[in-house]
């Protein structure tokens, strides 16, 4: 078959035309589909003249002048022969301070340079950046000694006395002494990201308005200002029975939790405003260092709550009037500087919230941890949010990103969410995406990166759009793995990559050549039936965990509780109760096979819920993963699972907390067995890797 021009346009602005589906089926994008994907990537192909023209402006692009920033690997020589002649005088000024001076080699090739970093190069009077990346990310080995197990948490479930109804900073620190205490090395936590603070149902951490800063409802004011400052807020603002009814609530009630902190926040706000604190400082030099990126939220957060529609609801920045849609302008200028305080005041909420954190991190690792925290990476930003909005030219918000028909979802998932733009990444020397990866290590000892195949490519489609009616947009992607690594080693921080889904062929093998572990799940490693692999034939080169958020809990999935809920929320129909449970009841008795054969207790018996959730901890620490993370809905023994995707109001989505104190909450008997079996194991594993 002959390509056509729109094919030929298409693959020459990284979209794939054919790719195999999650059953390895070839499957080739419609024409129909691909013309409404280029006009998101502002590529007009509705007719041969479009696409001829579109065609010369990415041949264009193609030639243009050298890029601001290139990646490479230690000691491995730079290719520049596109941009400057063999010969060509340069000089090189690394990150040291150690500075360089020679000419470019007959192939116009820099030498290959030993030491990590972003080294600035002078050619012929023209400057770039020199990305020099490591071999690989640290590893667990590296870091831990050898291998070892973690936690993982929603960080809005955890409680404390006096939280007021939502996890906050104080108690993970007091649940990361709690895990260390039982041995964790690990304590992976739900993303941070900033939300918005004029959308108070708007919650899911995985849709935020910006990864580069933290949702400022977690923070612990009294952690950093004193239980007296907080007090006399609480009672400015008249929050004693409020805050006391949102703590004793089985879900988080977000409006209500939202509302009550806000005031909190701005009465805090307020009180530091006077002058005279210990602390001013330390709050000017986190401003300082915020630098543009810091002013460019905040002065989004003050706008989006004075640019509301005719109805008084805020609203998507490209709704604004046209002078406030570029945060360049001089009218943004000017609305910073008359409302200087509202600004201000949103710095201030993020310097509680960063302090916060990293108060968290130090708890764990003084307590012992040898990773600490583990912050998690959503894929993507909502398109009307602060990221999207002050990094245009770098973010595709005409473009919705999700998932086509897989094994974790067979109609396909459509996040509503903006990603980076390939091409806009290249032209801005990837700053949006390192100064993303720099403020999730920040306070964390590891990173885990939701849907990681997004490095290489992700699927994306018109806004709104049915999830079928994508394709899939490549990426740079051995330029975004050394950026990961070079972070990575900066940070002295482990990579983890959920790589759940339809995971392009060579993925897995890159990931691993970079110390980046994939994640392989107890319910999902089968035959695809009811075999379910034994413990020995596990990746060493994936983390082991038991569940993730988007699926049943062991102990939900044993009871077969999720169908009841697929039944109750739409999802099955009532006629499918029945096969569902048949098919349940197979399964269930090839795990139950497998967990007793791995206990040295082979047979049929079926094993209790309690006596299988036991046996699946013990399990995991068998494996030969350098790291098992246990969600401590399992290791409490929890039905309930996090979140239905796909489901917005007929289940709890993001809203159950766990039932105690964070500083006991794995204290008790069932769990304290639980962890017990799985800190042993896990000892067994690093006394056979030594």
């Amino acid at each position: 078959m002959s390509e056509t021009p729109l094919h030929r346009l298409a693959t020459a602005a990284g979209l794939s035309i054919d790719w195999l589906d999650a059953d390895a089926r070839p499957q080739r994008v419609s024409d129909e589909v691909l013309r409404a994907v280029l006009a998101g990537l502002g590529l007009p192909a509705g007719d041969d003249g479009e696409i001829q023209a579109s065609l010369e402006r990415l041949d264009g692009a193609g030639h243009q002048e050298l890029p601001p920033l290139l990646t490479g690997d230690q000691h491995r020589p730079f290719e520049l022969g596109n941009w400057f002649a063999p010969g060509t005088d340069y000089r090189l000024a690394l990150e040291s301070g150690e500075r360089r001076e020679g000419r470019l080699d007959e192939h116009g090739r820099l030498p290959g340079i030993g030491e990590p970093g972003y080294h600035q190069l002078q050619v012929d009077a023209r400057s770039l950046t020199l990305a020099v990346a490591p071999a690989a990310c640290p590893s667990v080995l590296e870091l831990a000694g050898g291998p070892c197990w973690g936690l993982t948490v929603q960080l809005y479930s955890l409680r404390r006395p006096g939280d007021g109804g939502l996890g906050d900073t104080l108690a993970l620190e007091a649940m990361a002494r709690n895990a260390a205490a039982h041995g964790a090395d690990a304590l992976g936590i739900s993303p941070v990201h900033a939300m918005f603070s004029e959308h108070l149902n708007h919650y899911s951490p995985y849709s935020p308005s910006s990864r580069l800063f933290f949702n400022v409802l977690h923070s612990a004011p009294e952690a950093i200002l004193g239980e007296r400052a907080l007090r006399q807020a609480i009672e400015r603002c008249g929050l004693e029975a409020e805050l006391l009814r949102l703590e004793e609530l089985e879900l988080v009630d977000w409006p209500g939790v939202a509302r009550a902190r806000q005031c909190l926040l701005r009465a805090l706000y307020e009180d530091f405003s006077q002058g005279g604190n210990a602390l001013q400082a330390d709050f000017d030099s986190f401003r300082a260092a915020g630098g543009e990126a810091l002013e460019d939220h905040c002065r989004f957060e003050a706008l989006h709550a004075a640019l509301t529609d005719a109805e008084g609801y805020p609203q998507h920045w490209r709704n604004w009037p046209e002078a406030y849609r570029d945060p360049r302008s001089a009218a943004v200028q000017r609305f910073a500087e008359e409302q200087a305080g509202q600004v201000r005041f949103h710095v201030f909420a993020q310097w509680l919230m960063a302090r916060g954190l990293e108060r968290a991190q130090v708890a764990a690792t003084s307590a012992g941890m040898r990773i600490g925290l583990v912050s998690d990476l959503a894929v993507g930003a909502d398109g009307s949010g602060s990221q999207a909005w002050s990094r245009q030219g770098e973010v595709l918000d005409s473009l919705s990103i999700g998932a086509p028909p897989d094994i974790l979802n067979r109609a396909g998932q459509n996040w509503g969410l903006a990603a980076f733009s390939p091409t806009g990444l290249r032209r801005h020397g990837y700053r949006a995406f390192i100064e993303m990866l720099r403020a999730n290590l920040a306070h964390a000892g590891g990173m885990r990166i939701d849907h990681v195949m997004g490095l290489m490519r992700l699927w994306v489609m018109p806004a709104g759009a049915d999830p079928q009616h994508g394709a899939y947009l490549n990426y740079p992607f051995d330029d975004l793995l050394r950026l990961l690594s070079l972070e990575a080693w900066r940070h002295r921080a482990v990579i983890l990559g959920e790589d759940l889904g339809t995971v392009p062929h060579g993925l897995r093998d890159k990931l691993a050549e970079r110390n980046i572990l994939g994640m392989r799940v107890l319910l999902f490693e089968r035959d695809g039936q009811s075999y379910f692999f034994p413990a020995a034939h596990w990746s060493d080169r994936a983390l082991a965990t038991s569940t993730t958020h988007d699926i049943p809990t062991l102990h939900g999935w044993w009871q077969g509780h999720d169908i009841d809920w697929r039944i109750r929320v739409g999802q099955v129909g009532e006629a499918s109760r029945d096969d569902l449970l048949q098919e349940r009841d197979r399964e269930r008795a090839g795990l139950n096979r497998t967990l007793r054969e791995d206990a040295g207790k082979p047979g049929e018996d079926l094993l209790s819920v309690d006596e299988a959730v036991d046996a699946a901890a013990c399990f995991l620490g068998h494996t030969p993963a350098p790291l098992v993370l246990l969600p401590v809905e399992d290791a409490l023994g929890l039905a309930e699972q996090t979140n239905m995707p796909g489901i917005v109001d007929k289940h709890p989505n993001w809203r159950r907390r766990y039932p105690g104190d964070s500083a006991s909450l794995l204290d008790g008997e069932p769990c304290n067995h639980r962890l017990d079996c799985l800190r042993q194991a896990r000892q067994q594993s690093r006394g056979s890797h030594a």
